[in-house]
C-alpha cells in the first residue's frame, strides 16, 4: 500500500459577485489578496491546506482553482455581475467537492471534511430553487464530501437565509446593524484566514476540529433571530 503522503483540510470561499456588490469590488479584492497572502506567510499550515475561490451570481466561476497556496502565484479576480442566485452555488458545489476530493485522495492524500466559506450581501434572487440542492449536499448520507458551511451575511442578507445555509447554527453569522459594508467584508476575510489558521492547526492535533472565529462587527444569526 502506498504510503500517504499527509492529510488536508480542502477550503472553499464563495465571494458574491452580483451587481450590489460592486460598490465593494475593490474591499472584496483587498479581503481576497490578504487572504492568500496570509496564507503564503503561514507554509506549514499552507501545506495541509488546499484552497479554491469561487464567484457566484447568476452562476459560478472559478477564480482560483484548488490550490496549494505555498507555489500558486495568481490572485482571484473578481468580476461584479448578474444577480444572486443561490443554486448555482449548491448546484456547483455538489458537483465540485466529491471531484475535488477524489482527485486529491487520488494524488495521494487523506482528506478532512471540506469547509465552505459563504459571503453574500442579498437575498436569493431565485427564492427556494436552492435548497433541494443546498439539502442534498448537506446530508452525509448521500453526499458523503458533504462540507461543513460558515453563511456570512451583510447588507440585506437576512438572518434566518445564513442559518439555513450553514450547516450548524454556530456557524451563521450577519453584520451588525450600521456596519460599514466594506469594513465588514475585510472583517469577513480576517477572520477566515485565522480560522483556517486555527483549523489547519488544530486538525493536526490530537483532538481535531474545526475552528470557526466570528467576525468583529458581526453577531451570530440565531441571536439576531431571537430578537
Amino acid at each position: 500500500m502506498a504510503e500517504t503522503r499527509g492529510v488536508l483540510l480542502p477550503a472553499y470561499v464563495l465571494a458574491d459577485e452580483s451587481a450590489s456588490m460592486g460598490p465593494y469590488l475593490q474591499e472584496l479584492s483587498d479581503g481576497l489578496i490578504s487572504l492568500c497572502e496570509g496564507l503564503r506567510a503561514e507554509p506549514m499550515i499552507a501545506a495541509k491546506l488546499r484552497l479554491a475561490v469561487l464567484g457566484f451570481s447568476d452562476d459560478v466561476q472559478v477564480r482560483l482553482a484548488v490550490a496549494d497556496m505555498r507555489t500558486e502565484t495568481n490572485l482571484p479576480q473578481v468580476v461584479i455581475r448578474g444577480t444572486t442566485r443561490y443554486q448555482a452555488v449548491f448546484d456547483d458545489l455538489l458537483q465540485r467537492i466529491p471531484t475535488d476530493v477524489q482527485w486529491l485522495r487520488g494524488q495521494g492524500y487523506k482528506v478532512h471534511r471540506p469547509v465552505v466559506f459563504f459571503l453574500s450581501d442579498g437575498q436569493p434572487t431565485d427564492g427556494d430553487a436552492w435548497r433541494h440542492a443546498h439539502t442534498v449536499l448537506t446530508d452525509r448520507v448521500r453526499t458523503p464530501t458533504s462540507p461543513n458551511i460558515i453563511a456570512c451575511g451583510i447588507g440585506d442578507a437576512q438572518a434566518r437565509t445564513m442559518l439555513e445555509v450553514a450547516t450548524r447554527p454556530e456557524f451563521a453569522f450577519v453584520a451588525k446593524a450600521g456596519t460599514d459594508i466594506g469594513r465588514a467584508i475585510a472583517e469577513f476575510f480576517h477572520s477566515l484566514t485565522a480560522s483556517l489558521v486555527a483549523s489547519t492547526r488544530a486538525l493536526s492535533s490530537a483532538s481535531p476540529q474545526l475552528v470557526v472565529n466570528r467576525p468583529d462587527q458581526f453577531t451570530m444569526a440565531i441571536d439576531e433571530v431571537g430578537l
